[in-house]
């Protein structure tokens, strides 16, 4: 890794980092340790795992029916470019810093404690509400399937309602407690299982765009970039920042709504990142994680853009379904038998996106605490599962009455705006740590350095600002609830508070 082998940490107070050195000394004490198993085919397979979720089998159908029409497939090569500059920045972190806690780890070895605090907590947002979106969104594919046999869900079960808000996901609730239970119990994401979940997705996916294109009727794609609409403006904290800041007013459809579907369908992107939390239990994780990560994004983003071209091409944007689009559109055509096999291949495959979601959580919350800025508590592992059960069950709680009493639309919109600010952080921790540690060992070199970089954060940005104010209102509060507890708790149980050098 590094000739230097006791170096220091930098800084002191709020800035100060955690070497490279330290974090994988951290990874080697027994108690806190994870297992080293995974290869580059197997992070390709989680990737490709995560990544194939409710973003394809969901939010295309709200995108294209309510934001972009038929150009819902340039909105996922926007996203895509947008995660591939991000991505060649993780491959670099997650190769030099191979430890548990992606973005967290990599913010605390460059841009110093505080930011890795936010960082974390931060993605502790983000990979419980994704969990939670997931789950919501397995659901509704799970009631379709139970219509195709005839059986109707009551609505109260069903989620809130939309006018209302009453009513409770019972099916989503169920499916984050069962799977919380088989995290703790120490379910191996094996190669053979996970290759098993992704097939069944893959098969699905093929199925919708082999079959699909069988009834595709072009005059669906006229116009395929439909006529701009201003988005309604509601209350002021319903427009999107960058309309309320700048004045400029984003659209739906039309050329710039297909930027304002991109920082939606974003959301279809969130599981590369997730890989990088495995960097901890990969066993060449300077050779494998660039390779996971970057070609489970590529494929995922090839297929995003074939699905999203067949689906509005088969039913018109403004008829397709929100809560199962790519089923329905099967039903829409008088093939209920295929809507059958992509309900229950969704079903399977979004199971596994909510546990492997619900895992990168738990992975992070473990690095956290590890490091004493949550409770060491949280940090024990399991004496014959070798899990960290003890957040996975809080956690585990708190995420299933979530996704119970939270629509997707909600939720969806902050899991985005978590995501595009770890991007921010990661990036810019890329050109600070060329800088202050220009001797350690980079077995993947994000290319043209500080130019794409920065370009990342300004991509990144850029879809923030396309986020309603609301969500930014509730990302702040969010933050602000972690910079307390960071200085009425983090702070000062810190395991770098009293030692200098370790």
């Amino acid at each position: 890794m590094s000739t230097q082998q006791d170096t220091p940490p930098s800084g002191r107070g709020l800035f100060r980092t955690k070497t490279v050195e330290q974090s994988i000394r951290d990874t080697e004490e027994p108690e806190h340790a994870l297992r080293k198993s995974l290869s580059a085919l197997d992070l390709t397979v989680f990737g490709v795992g995560v990544i194939i979720g409710t973003g394809i089998f969901v939010l295309t159908g709200k995108v294209a029916k309510e934001t972009a029409g038929p150009a819902t497939a340039l909105a996922f090569v926007a996203a895509g470019i947008v995660c591939a500059l991000a991505a060649l920045c993780y491959a670099e972190f997650a190769s030099t810093v191979p430890v548990a806690g992606s973005a967290y780890t990599f913010s605390y070895a460059s841009l110093g404690e505080l930011v890795a605090w936010i960082i974390g907590w931060d993605l502790v947002l983000e990979f419980a509400l994704g969990t939670a979106v997931v789950a919501v969104g397995w659901s509704g594919y799970v009631r379709s399937l139970m219509d195709n046999i005839g059986w109707t869900m009551p609505d109260v079960l069903a989620g809130p309602d939309v006018a209302t808000g009453v009513g409770f996901d019972i099916l989503a609730f169920a499916l984050v407690l069962v799977l919380t239970v088989i995290l703790v119990l120490g379910m191996k994401l094996s190669a053979r299982v996970t290759t098993f979940v992704v097939a069944i997705k893959l098969a699905v996916v093929g199925i919708v765009i082999v079959a699909g294109l069988f009834f595709i009727k072009s005059a669906n794609y006229t116009p395929f970039i439909p006529e701009a609409q201003p988005l309604p403006s509601g209350s002021g904290l319903s427009a999107p920042l960058v309309e309320l800041v700048f004045g400029y007013q984003p659209t739906n459809f039309g050329v710039m709504g297909i930027f304002t579907a991109a920082s939606i369908v974003f959301f279809a992107f969130i599981g590369f990142d997730v890989v990088a939390t495995a960097a901890e239990e990969t066993r060449l994780p300077q050779r494998d994680m660039p390779r996971g990560i970057l070609a489970s994004l590529v494929i995922c983003t090839l297929l995003y853009v074939a699905v999203s071209i067949v689906v509005t091409g088969m039913q018109h944007y403004s008829e397709l379904s929100v809560s199962a689009p790519l089923a329905d559109a099967f039903k829409a055509v008088g093939h209920p038998f295929y809507a059958g096999v992509i309900s229950f291949g969704a079903a399977v495959g979004l199971t596994t996106v909510c546990m492997i979601l619900l895992l990168g959580q738990t992975r992070v919350f473990f690095a956290m605490s590890r490091d004493g800025l949550l409770p060491r508590f949280f940090s024990v592992t399991h004496p014959r599962f070798r899990t960290p059960y003890r957040p996975t069950i809080l956690l585990g709680l708190i995420i299933a009455v979530v996704a119970g009493f939270t629509s997707i639309n909600e939720l969806a919109t902050l899991v985005n705006i978590g995501t595009l600010f770890a991007f921010v952080v990661v990036a810019l921790g890329v050109i600070v740590l060329r800088r202050t540690r220009p001797d350690l060992h980079r077995a993947f070199r994000t290319p043209w350095v500080p130019v794409l970089p920065i370009a990342s954060v300004a991509a990144s940005l850029w879809l923030m600002l396309n986020l309603p104010a609301e969500t930014w209102l509730r990302f702040a509060i969010w933050m602000v609830i972690g910079v307390i507890i960071y200085f009425a708790y983090g702070r000062g149980h810190s395991r770098m508070a009293d030692t200098p050098t370790r």
